[in-house]
């Protein structure tokens, strides 16, 4: 199945080598699932987030999760204009994950923020890398990662500063969803 996927339909966008467009469908393919995942995590977050802070966190998320689907969609539609088939069902997303399951349900807003601020390091720097490996395949798609990268690095600055003091140190410095939790919880 996942061969498959990767296969260019018979064509590409003029101009494009056909290899270099069934690399750049590769990498988009891994940002597709990734953005699928950070959208539902997202949502996730917003229905299970409790504490005096919720509603300034609830309202914080929606625009992300709206944000986030949009470039999942442009993401793949650029996977079908290259010539791929993308693919976003529930499944697919699961089985091409290279990460497990969000792991916090309903908690406070610290441990919420704490664990999705480790979430947006995970994403970051993997959408910095694809970046990287698109510039020399295609201008295009490279150009929509830059275009992501902006909002995804703000969206964790939104984050991050309900976890760091005035003096600019950062409550949580874990590399796990849970320890992340614990940490924020404790600050």
């Amino acid at each position: 199945m996942q061969s498959k996927r990767k296969e260019l339909r018979g064509y590409t966008v003029p101009g494009l080598d056909p290899e270099d467009a069934k690399k750049a469908i590769e990498i988009l393919d891994e940002r597709l699932v990734a953005l699928i995942d950070l959208g539902l995590t997202l949502k996730h977050i917003h229905w299970n987030v409790v504490g005096p802070l919720f509603i300034g966190v609830h309202e914080m998320l929606d625009p992300q999760y709206e944000a986030i689907s949009e470039m999942a969609d442009k993401t793949a539609e650029r996977i079908a204009l290259l010539g791929g088939v993308p693919v976003g069902t529930p499944g697919a997303v699961v089985d091409r994950r290279g990460w497990n399951d969000y792991e916090l349900g309903r908690d406070s807003v610290e441990a919420h923020l704490g664990a999705l601020e480790v979430v947006y390091s995970g994403v970051i720097p993997d959408h910095r890398q694809a970046r990287t490996r698109l510039s020399e395949l295609d201008p295009v798609s490279e150009d929509l990662m830059i275009e992501q990268l902006r909002e995804l690095e703000m969206f964790q600055w939104f984050v991050r500063a309900h976890l760091e003091s005035a003096s600019g140190e950062l409550s949580v410095t874990a590399e796990t969803e849970r320890e992340a939790a614990a940490q924020a919880a404790l600050a």
